[in-house]
């Protein structure tokens, strides 16, 4: 089924992974904290232990590195059965803090893609995350002064861009979603009626993951490109 843009007027933008390379900082990491805690597990235990850990942790500290460093920290107890000293957990901490210290990696396409479209429709970032952490990576980005607005979300429910679309006075029919996340930037959107456009990274989060049959329901709502610049031939 065809998708008409002809009415879009706001496009909203994702942030990490579809702007910048975020996931696979994480990755990395991972993958040093799981040879910090060799001692105690396999590699493929400590990264389900970590996940499981995230989740538990997901309401009270939210998304982005801070809740992800605290969620490490409180693995390795765990993991460790408390034995674990604190020269660790301050190596830990210094991995959280390389993380926060990395250079934003803009993907290919980006600027080319924002300069493009920035006089022809209202632009938002809508990224959820630790406010802190974002405002730095877009600083150091130099990607703001494409921007309308920007909003950092707890979540990327359904009721959060509803409530952000009625506050910002954008109506469902007149805007665009692109992000590379099914699960954050298109389903809620296809579920709300409005429109988006998927643009895969590499990697992904277990946690946005999505079951083919979530997929299925939205099919034809919704479009995928190859690379973020496919996105000037469709509107």
């Amino acid at each position: 089924m065809e998708i008409a843009y002809k009415d879009i007027k706001v496009i909203g933008f994702d942030a990490d992974d579809t702007l910048w390379v975020n996931e696979t900082y994480f990755r990395d990491t991972e993958h040093e904290f799981a040879k910090l805690l060799s001692a105690y597990e396999t590699e493929n235990k400590i990264d389900q232990e970590l996940f499981k850990m995230e989740m538990k942790n997901l309401d009270i500290y939210g998304y982005g590195i801070k809740g992800f460093v605290l969620s490490m920290i409180e693995s390795a107890i765990d993991l460790s059965n408390g034995r674990i000293n604190a020269a660790s957990i301050s190596e830990i901490m210094d991995l959280g803090k390389e993380m926060i210290m990395k250079p934003v990696e803009v993907l290919d396409g980006v600027e080319e893609v924002l300069s493009s479209l920035v006089d022809k429709y209202r632009i938002i970032l809508l990224t959820k995350g630790d406010l802190l952490d974002q405002e730095r990576k877009l600083e150091k980005s130099g990607l703001s002064k494409y921007f309308h607005h920007i909003e950092v979300l707890s979540d990327k429910k359904e009721s959060n861009y509803k409530n952000l679309l009625e506050h910002l006075e954008i109506n469902i029919d007149e805007f665009l979603m692109v992000g590379n996340s099914l699960k954050s930037d298109v389903l809620p959107l296809a579920n709300i009626g409005a429109k988006a456009i998927h643009v895969p990274f590499h990697t992904t989060w277990e946690h946005e993951k999505v079951h083919d049959k979530e997929v299925k329901e939205v099919n034809g709502t919704y479009k995928t490109v190859g690379n973020i610049k496919e996105i000037l031939e469709l509107i």
